[in-house]
C-alpha cells in the first residue's frame, strides 16, 4: 500500500514528532487527541518549532508551509474514515489502547493499518479485542522523533507481512530505518538495553567502585555517550525502574535481566533523577552539580607523584593475551621504565597483569606470582582515553603507587598527542572485582545482542542498527563483538561465569559457536534452516 494519508491518535511529544517526519514527507497528516484543545496546541508548539528550525536555514520557507499544510487538527475521530494508516501514540495502558483500537476498527476501512508506537506492552495483546488482528501491528519510534532516525516494526501474532512490508516502506520515506522485531518483551531496544544499568548497578552494589566512577570508566574508556547512572537519572527512575521489573517479569526471572534493590529504594525515596532535583547527582535547573562528593585524587596520596619518581620502577608483566603484553612492553619502553623479564619477578618488581574475566587475587594465583606485588589493568578499553587499574586486597601501597604513577598521567598511548608531550590522561582505581566495569558491562551487552539474534527477535544486522541507534551506543552490540574480538568476549564471561556461578553471566550459544569457530558474530545459519 502506498500510504497517501495517516492519522495520530495522541498528540502528546511521540504523537507530534511522528507527525512531523510524516507531514515533512509529504504525507497528509489528521491530527486528534481526546483531550479538548490539545491536538491544537500539539501543532501550535510544532509550528514554532519548525519555524525557528526554518530561521537557523535548516529548510526553506516553502518546505515549512508545505510541511504545516500537511497538518490537519480535527475535534471529531470519525473523520479519520477514509486514511491509509492510524498511529496510536496514547498513554501505555493496555485497557485504554484496546478499547482505543476497537473504536478505531469500527471507524475506518477494512484495508486501514491500524499502528501502535507502545513500547512495552505485546501487540498480540493489543490487537486481541479486535475482529481484525491481521491489520495491527507496533510502530515504535524513540524520542525526539526527527532526530533518532529508527523505528522498530513489530508483527503480533496475526499480524499479515504486507501490513509489515508498508510500515517499513513508511518508515523510510519518513527517513527512518525500519527494523522488524518480533512481538517480545522489549522488542529490540529496549529489550537489549537491558545490559548497561543492571550490570552497572550491580558492579555499584558488590562496593567495586562509586556511581561516579562507573560512569568516568564507561564514558571515557569504553565511549559510551553518558554513564549508566546519568542516563538512569535522565530517563527518571519511575521510567527505568518499572522497565527493569517489567521486563525481568515477563521473561519469568530471566538472571540476565535481574533488577537491583537500590532502584527500588530509590524510586520509594522518590529520588528520581533530573525530573526532582535528585537521583544518584544532584541538579539545579536540570543541570547536574559538580563537586558534590568529595572524591580523594589517589595522586595525592601516593609518593609516586612526577617523572623523577617513576625513574626507578621495574615491572614484570603477565598478560592473558600476548598482544596486550606487546602494548604493555612498548609503553613502559617508550617511558623508559625497565621490565623485569625474568621467569619469575623480582621481590621489588611491580606485578602488573593484563586479564580478562578475573580478579587480581586469582590471577596472581594462576600467574604464581605474590599478589602482594600485583595490580591489574583493563586492556579491553581504549588507554588513550582512561586506565582502570585493580589491586589485589593485599597488594602493598607502594605497589599500588607505583602502577598509578605509570598510568595515571602519562601519555604515550594518546594517539592524537605530538610524541613527548604531556597530556593527562584520566585513571581509576577500583577494588577487585571478577572482571573490570568496563569488561563485564561491554561483555553483558555483546551477549545479550547474541542472545536476541538466537531466539530469532530480529536479524543480526537489525539488532545492530537498533540498539546503535535507539540507545546511542558506540556500536551495536554484534559489530562490538567483532571490533573486539568474540573470543577475548567469551573468555571474560566464562570466567566470571565460572568464578561466580551467577547464570546471568552464561555466555549465549550464539557467542560460544562463533567465537570457537573464529567467525563473524553476523553469521547465520543457512536459510533453509531458519
Amino acid at each position: 500500500m502506498t500510504v497517501n494519508t495517516l492519522a495520530i491518535i495522541g498528540t502528546g511529544i511521540m504523537g507530534m514528532g511522528i507527525a512531523q517526519i510524516a507531514a515533512q514527507a509529504g504525507i497528509q497528516v489528521l491530527l486528534f487527541d481526546a483531550k479538548a484543545g490539545s491536538a491544537e496546541q500539539g501543532r501550535q508548539s510544532l509550528q514554532a518549532t519548525l519555524e525557528k528550525l526554518a530561521a537557523k536555514g535548516k529548510f526553506t520557507d516553502e518546505q515549512l508551509q508545505s510541511t504545516l499544510a500537511n497538518l490537519t487538527v480535527i475535534e471529531n475521530i470519525a473523520k479519520i474514515a477514509e486514511v491509509d494508516v492510524v498511529i496510536e501514540a496514547i498513554v501505555e495502558n493496555l485497557e485504554i489502547k484496546q478499547q482505543l483500537f476497537k473504536q478505531l476498527e469500527s471507524i475506518v476501512r477494512a484495508e486501514t493499518i491500524l499502528a501502535t508506537n507502545t513500547s512495552s506492552l505485546a501487540v498480540t495483546a493489543i490487537a486481541s479485542d479486535c475482529e481484525h488482528p491481521e491489520r495491527v501491528a507496533g510502530f515504535h519510534f524513540f524520542n525526539p522523533v526527527p532526530l533518532m532516525k529508527i523505528v522498530e516494526v513489530i508483527p503480533g501474532i496475526s499480524t499479515k507481512p504486507s501490513v509489515v512490508e508498508t510500515l517499513t516502506s513508511l518508515a523510510k520515506r519518513m527517513g527512518h530505518l525500519g527494523v522488524v522485531a518480533k512481538d517480545t518483551p522489549g522488542f529490540i531496544v529496549n529489550h537489549g538495553g537491558r545490559a548497561y544499568g543492571t550490570e552497572a548497578l550491580k558492579i555499584l552494589g558488590e562496593g567495586v567502585a562509586s556511581f561516579e566512577d562507573i560512569d568516568r570508566i564507561l564514558r571515557e574508556g569504553a565511549g559510551f555517550r553518558m554513564g549508566p547512572f546519568e542516563l538512569l537519572d535522565l530517563t527518571g527512575i519511575d521510567v527505568s525502574h518499572p522497565v527493569m521489573e517489567s521486563i525481568y517479569n515477563q521473561y519469568y526471572s530471566e538472571p540476565r535481566y535481574r533488577p537491583h534493590p537500590l532502584t527500588r529504594q530509590m524510586l520509594i525515596g522518590k529520588k528520581l533523577g533530573r525530573k526532582v532535583g535528585e537521583g544518584f547527582y544532584y541538579y539545579t535547573e536540570n543541570k547536574k552539580q559538580d563537586g558534590q562528593k568529595v572524591t580523594v585524587d589517589p595522586s595525592k596520596q601516593l609518593p609516586f607523584k612526577t617523572d623523577s619518581d617513576i625513574s626507578n620502577i621495574s615491572v614484570w608483566i603477565g598478560a592473558d593475551l600476548a598482544e596486550d603484553k606487546q602494548q604493555l612492553v612498548d609503553y613502559l619502553n617508550a617511558n623508559g621504565i625497565t621490565i623485569d623479564d625474568n621467569e619469575k619477578p623480582n621481590s621489588d618488581s611491580l606485578i602488573l597483569l593484563a586479564i580478562y574475566g578475573d580478579d587480581t587475587t586469582n590471577a596472581a594465583i594462576r600467574y604464581q606470582v605474590n599478589p602482594k606485588q600485583a595490580v591489574a589493568i583493563d586492556m579491553l578499553t581504549d588507554l588513550s582515553k582512561h586506565r582502570t587499574l585493580m589491586p589485589s586486597i593485599v597488594t602493598q601501597d607502594n605497589f599500588i603507587a607505583q602502577a598509578y604513577a605509570l598510568f595515571g598521567r602519562s601519555n604515550k598511548f594518546d594517539k592524537s598527542s605530538d610524541e613527548g608531550s604531556n597530556v593527562a590522561v584520566d585513571a581509576t582505581l577500583i577494588t577487585e572485582s571478577t572482571g573490570f566495569v568496563a569488561q563485564r558491562v561491554i561483555a553483558m551487552v555483546i551477549n545479550l545482542g547474541c542472545d536476541i539474534a538466537m531466539q530469532g527477535i530480529a536479524s543480526p544486522e537489525d539488532i545492530d542498527n537498533a540498539v546503535k541507534i535507539g540507545l546511542g551506543y558506540p556500536y551495536g552490540p554484534i559489530s562490538w563483538g567483532n571490533e573486539l574480538g568474540a573470543k577475548r568476549i567469551l573468555l571474560i564471561l566464562e570466567r566470571i561465569y565460572g568464578l561466580t556461578g551467577d547464570p546471568r553471566y552464561r555466555p549465549s550459544p550464539w557467542l560460544q559457536r562463533r567465537a570457537k569457530l573464529d567467525i563473524s558474530l553476523f553469521t547465520q545459519q543457512s536459510k533453509y534452516l531458519r
